[in-house]
């Protein structure tokens, strides 16, 4: 059932943009319903179009010869003005797929080398980030890193720190910074999970 009657753009802006909808309620009511999107144009809207590409991607990284390390940035971030801990991460560009995305964002983020590695699309496929506000999805990549981190290639507009942490650091982070949490949960698992390879549980579904 179509629920969305009717949508005007708001703004114009590259990277993100609002949009009212007007929103059928259950009991038949419409009222005004506000939507963040990433697209600039309304036939582009999942709500118009229901399509599952992925706007961004996250790119989750292990690091070192014993991949005991797991490759963090913390980043400032304007709407809470402030530093947050975050995974790599970016939007998917016109042509690419979500692993090209990935090689090329933690590259120009860190300067480091990434491979992915192949797992079952359930475990790569886009989701939702904040769906009551915004009908962005990102997904997943996963995979190894390796060489020597550099911000060389960052963005002026990016105020990015690279960090290496290891179990001990995680916990740390978890306990006392700000830390986003598509992040945070990935943490924690990486904290208990003690297998030789932090990435093993992708060979289970």
């Amino acid at each position: 059932m179509n629920r969305v009657k009717n949508v005007t753009k708001q703004t114009d802006n590259r990277f993100l943009n609002l949009y009212e909808f007007q929103a059928e309620r259950r009991n038949g009511k419409i009222a005004p319903y506000f939507v963040a999107s990433r697209v600039s144009q309304i036939e582009d809207l999942k709500a118009v179009s229901h399509s599952h590409r992925s706007d961004g991607v996250i790119i989750y990284a292990i690091y070192g010869e014993q991949k005991d390390k797991i490759v963090l940035i913390r980043q400032f971030r304007y709407p809470i003005n402030d530093y947050i801990y975050e995974f790599p991460a970016g939007l998917v560009e016109k042509g690419e797929d979500m692993f090209e995305a990935g090689i090329r964002e933690i590259y120009e983020e860190t300067g480091l080398s990434f491979i992915p590695k192949k797992v079952d699309s359930a475990y790569s496929k886009p989701f939702y980030t904040t769906v009551g506000m915004t009908d962005e999805s990102c997904g997943t990549v996963y995979g190894y890193c390796s060489g020597t981190p550099s911000n060389t290639h960052q963005e002026d507009s990016e105020d990015i720190q690279i960090v290496l942490a290891d179990r001990e650091e995680c916990k740390r982070i978890l306990k006392e910074e700000n830390v986003a949490i598509m992040c945070a949960y990935m943490l924690m698992h990486f904290i208990h999970n003690t297998d030789k390879d932090p990435l093993s549980f992708l060979e289970e579904l």
